[in-house]
């Protein structure tokens, strides 16, 4: 008597493989024969998600189901026995039945950005889409998301992604280096918000580990049509960490641009033509792409891929598949591209770094302060960055504060493109607490004589003896009027033009910049803050350069000198600040063309140097009208508004104010600079109501 388990078991058998005949050999009744392929293709893509196969999983699992019930349900009641051996090989058999292996790819064209719109992105995606989907890969295509949406768009493709499924993900669109990674970037990331190219971005690390993830044994490419240079602090491009069977194919070398024509990208142009000329596709198509780029360039742009994909291991079969004309690119049509997708912004690198911190300076958020440190592990404000960080997280502040805004912090904006410092800033070290503090003139004349300098002579020399309104007043030197050519030809916008200045009017200067004594003396009558430079855990000495002041400080201070005093105290204006600076001289420094060292407060500058602090005031020598300190020790702010040029300055030494006006000039480079922020002309701006630690003045006033 046959078994009715086994007869359940064999019906069963009979079902799945007249299931698997009508799934494999296309019963859809075509009339002309189709290449065995080509029918695995479309039983495989019949629908766009993968439904076709689903559906015949689904219809399979049941009618097994189904055939075993009905044949187990009037035998139940038989006593039970062992079914044969032959049955229980066969329920392996059936249970062990693995899906197919699918090719899966998720393909992002971002083109539509707000700064800086990308002609052929979405095209690119159009094309590659197409093509892929030639080449027998189920296609998701998305075009111009948001940080949001391509985050959501990543881990959806990841979720979709079996065991043994080839992935493929491209991208289009602008991107960059930061702290040697590589980052797609969004549409709602934003230039003039650089924050958010780091923050917002997303690494092309974080696209591997995600489709990588709990997949050993699969195959993986990435596709990134994008810039790889770097807007932040040069750094060394990471090496990519690439789990097994991996590809990584980039437009362009780690620093440099790739670039796009109105029809393609310069890669994916050539990448289509290598895709198509191949019976198979293997990583061999990526190697000629980058080859074929990089001759067409003459090596402008040079694509490079991270692979540890087996040479021979074939991606997708090409035979038989027919190319759209969509995809026919020739050479030419790529070879005259000249647009770029990176973020080039128009500032220097050492403007955009001040751009950055100004965008974040009153942020309560820990993340902002974290992409400026992968932005500039090294920057000028790192310290600060960090230091900003531990007090939020120790606060538990991760939000904004409703009650009451964070603490002012250096706020820069576009300074001059000079080189950028060779060392971090770091937070100032306390300097060892001295013995006795002498007054700031006392102190400049304890200091051991600077060497002698020798220049030409000034143009206009100073006039008069040194003036004292007070005993907390500081020592002024009194200048005649004069005329000087203010600015440089120099590459930094904001010096130019140089245009001739006739200061009308003698005024006076401070000798030295305010020094901590005299500040203090402002404070110990209560008209100014008691402030310390950031970091520093004991008092800066009485004859260091006042610092950490912000210029609406400065004002309280000169208002409380001028009633002191019995003169009306201001800061200088910037024209008066460059005349004094030059000491009738228009050569690059006061001292002559060339930097010399021992002439200023600077870092590479020669003694007397300390990296934690500026030295002493009256240091170093003065320039030709009796000056000290004109040129490094700190920044000075002086009255005049930010402008981002000397168009329409004025001419006549006066300040050159707007209303309302929230951004400062400062002048004079500081000790953490290097040489090339030593020269007369050198300006940069911070906002008015920002303490930095770098931000000293001196104090001016007419004579009459």
């Amino acid at each position: 008597m046959t078994d009715p388990f086994f007869q359940g078991i064999q019906a069963s058998r009979e079902c799945v493989l007249s299931l698997l005949v009508l799934d494999t050999e296309g019963a859809d009744l075509a009339p002309k024969p189709r290449h065995r392929a080509q029918l695995q293709h479309d039983a495989l893509h019949s629908k766009p998600d993968g439904q076709g196969v689903n559906m015949w999983r689904t219809l399979l699992i049941a009618g097994v189901v189904l055939t075993i019930g009905q044949t187990l349900a009037p035998a139940s009641a038989a006593p039970v026995t062992a079914p044969p051996s032959s049955s229980i090989a066969t329920i392996a058999t059936i249970a062990t039945i693995a899906p197919a292996p699918r090719h899966l790819a998720l393909v992002i064209g971002n083109a539509d950005y707000v700064d800086r719109p990308l002609a052929s992105a979405s095209r690119d995606a159009d094309d590659m889409s197409a093509a892929l989907d030639s080449l027998g890969f189920d296609v998701t295509r998305r075009t111009n998301l948001d940080e949001a949406a391509m985050r959501q768009a990543l881990d959806a493709f990841a979720m979709r992604l079996g065991p043994n499924d080839t992935a493929l993900v491209y991208f289009a669109g602008h991107g960059l280096q930061a702290g040697g990674d590589a980052r797609l970037v969004p549409l709602d990331a934003r230039e003039r918000r650089p924050a958010t190219l780091v923050r917002d971005t997303i690494s092309a690390q974080d696209i591997v580990e995600r489709i990588t993830r709990a997949r050993p044994g699969a195959a993986n490419i990435v596709v990134l049509d994008m810039c790889l240079n770097d807007p932040f602090e040069k750094t060394h491009a990471r090496t990519l960490t690439l789990p097994p069977r991996t590809l990584v194919a980039y437009a362009a070398a780690p620093g440099e641009a790739a670039s796009e024509d109105e029809r393609n990208g310069r890669y994916t142009a050539a990448l289509l033509r290598a895709l198509g000329a191949r019976s198979s596709v293997t990583s061999s198509a990526f190697v000629k792409a980058a080859s074929d780029v990089a001759r067409a360039s003459s090596g402008a742009q040079r694509p490079w891929i991270a692979s540890t994909l087996d040479r021979g291991f074939t991606i997708a079969d090409a035979a038989n598949v027919h190319w759209a004309d969509a995809n026919a690119i020739s050479p030419a049509e790529s070879a005259n591209a000249v647009r770029t997708r990176g973020i080039l912004p128009k500032d220097s690198n050492e403007q955009y770094e001040l751009t950055f911190w100004e965008s974040i300076k009153d942020s309560t958020f820990p993340s902002d302060y974290e992409a400026y440190l992968k932005a500039y592990p090294n920057g000028r404000f790192a310290a600060l960055a960090k230091a900003r960080i531990e007090r939020l997280r120790a606060a538990g502040n991760a939000k904004p504060a409703a009650s009451a805004p964070p603490a002012a912090t250096a706020a820069p904006a576009a300074p001059s493109p000079k080189p950028p410092p060779s060392a971090p800033a770091t937070a100032a070290a306390p300097e060892k607490p001295r013995p006795v503090i002498p007054p700031a003139p006392a102190a400049a004349a304890a200091v051991a004589p600077p060497a002698a300098i020798t220049t030409k002579p000034a143009a206009k020399a100073a006039s008069g003896s040194e003036i004292k309104d007070c005993p907390a007043c500081p020592v002024l030197i009194p200048l005649a009027a004069g005329s000087f050519t203010m600015g440089s030809n120099n590459d930094d916008p904001a010096e130019k033009p140089p245009h001739r200045v006739s200061v009308g009017r003698a005024f006076a200067i401070g000798k030295y910049e305010v020094t901590v004594e005299q500040w203090n003396a402002c404070a110990d009558a209560g008209a100014c803050t008691r402030v310390a430079p950031e970091g520093e855990s004991t008092p800066a000495p009485g004859n260091a350069p006042m610092r950490n002041v912000s210029w609406d400080d400065a004002q309280v201070y000169v208002k409380w000198l001028s009633k002191v005093g019995g003169k009306p105290y201001r800061l200088p204006t910037e024209a008066e600040w460059e005349y004094a600076a030059r000491g009738g001289t228009q050569s690059t420094y006061w001292w002559g063309d060339q930097m010399k060292k021992g002439t200023a407060d600077c870092k590479d500058c020669g003694d007397p140097y300390k990296p934690e602090a500026p030295a002493p005031v009256g240091s170093f020598a003065p320039n030709p009208y009796g000056l000290y300190d004109m040129n490094g020790s700190v920044w000075e702010w002086v009255a005049d508004c930010w402008h981002g040029s000397y168009k329409n300055a004025p001419a006549d030494g006066r300040a050159w104010d707007d209303p309302s006006c929230s951004v400062r000039v400062i002048r004079g480079g500081s000790w953490r600079e290097g040489a090339a922020y030593m020269q007369s002309a050198t300006r940069f701006k911070y906002s008015s109501s920002v303490r930095q630690s770098q931000n000293g003045f001196r104090v001016a006033r007419d004579m009459e």
